[in-house]
């Protein structure tokens, strides 16, 4: 039995990487932010996939950079550091995943990104995720470690918390549905995102170190869908007309730039075959059943409290 150890197995890719792991046979230990750390020595680890992340909405107005800054390196960069250098002295056969983001780019000058595109981050989010991948690029190249890294474009599922746009949508659509709520703000309808499913690039993760050699991996679904896209198919699938209850207001943003992120994920399919399984339709009805089924679950909790 192969053992895998995951960091942030509680977040979203956590999860669901943790059960497809399972299914393939795996033992999975998990490790939380208030977990001690990795001990290599005692734990013999086939596999570690370093999920664990900073995130900040793009709607929060930062105050502290300096807090934001040591929160992010702690997870991004010290601990990235810690996972390589204890497989390089104690499990030289452990090979390590490092969960990047798109964010290294900045604001591309081209409008498709693949893993040879310079990368130039603006936010803290993407400086340390960068160095946190430089790092894995260090320990490959000076200690022979098998360490690669996705740059995860965006990927949702029931599981993302409310201060992602897809999920913000997903929520205010069936609350409004259910006339808990009868307004949604968003900042920008014209923004296209690279969005995918989470369930589908956990096995992106999974198949990149099933491969004899270590590298950086754009992990994206290769389509674009507007906000506006994203807000009618929510709003479709609850059977409302979403322009009676979406306004707009450009202060939600605390960016008011655009900046449109699509990725390449040639190289990925080209070495490991994998594709997404799952359509941008299906995501927004995946996140949008899994809504209606909490709610349902919340007004009868009678009907689902057996054991």
């Amino acid at each position: 039995m192969r053992t895998a150890i995951v960091t942030g197995s509680n977040g979203q890719d956590g999860t669901y990487l943790s059960a497809h792991l399972t299914k393939l046979g795996y033992r999975v230990i998990g490790v939380l932010r208030d977990s001690p750390p990795v001990d290599l020595e005692r734990i013999p680890a086939d596999e570690i996939y370093h999920l664990a992340a900073c995130h900040h909405s793009s709607q929060e107005k930062l105050t502290d950079d300096l807090h934001v800054f040591h929160e992010s390196h702690a997870v991004h960069v010290e601990m990235t550091a810690r996972l390589l250098d204890a497989i390089r002295r104690h499990r030289p056969a452990t090979k390590l995943f490092y969960a990047a983001s798109c964010h290294l780019f900045g604001t591309p000058a081209t409008p498709t990104q693949d893993e040879t595109t310079p990368m130039n981050p603006e936010g803290l989010y993407g400086i340390t995720k960068l160095a946190g991948l430089q790092l894995c690029r260090y320990y490959r190249r000076q200690h022979g470690v098998f360490a690669s890294a996705g740059i995860l474009y965006n990927h949702e599922s029931p599981l993302r918390r409310s201060y992602f746009v897809s999920k913000k949508i997903v929520e205010a659509a069936v609350a409004i549905r259910l006339d808990q709520e009868q307004k949604l703000m968003l900042g920008d309808l014209d923004s296209e995102i690279d969005w995918g499913y989470a369930g589908d690039y956990v096995v992106a993760m999974w198949q990149v170190l099933q491969l004899t050699e270590p590298g950086d991996f754009v992990i994206s679904s290769g389509e674009k869908h507007s906000v506006r896209e994203f807000v009618e198919e929510a709003f479709r699938l609850v059977s409302l007309d979403w322009k009676q209850y979406v306004e707009i207001d450009p202060n939600v943003l605390r960016n008011q730039q655009r900046v449109s992120l699509f990725g390449s994920p040639a190289k990925l399919t080209r070495l490991t075959g994998w594709k997404p399984t799952t359509s941008f339709r299906e995501l927004v009805k995946i996140m949008v059943t899994a809504e209606l089924q909490k709610h349902e679950r919340t007004e009868n909790p009678a009907v689902h409290s057996h054991v």
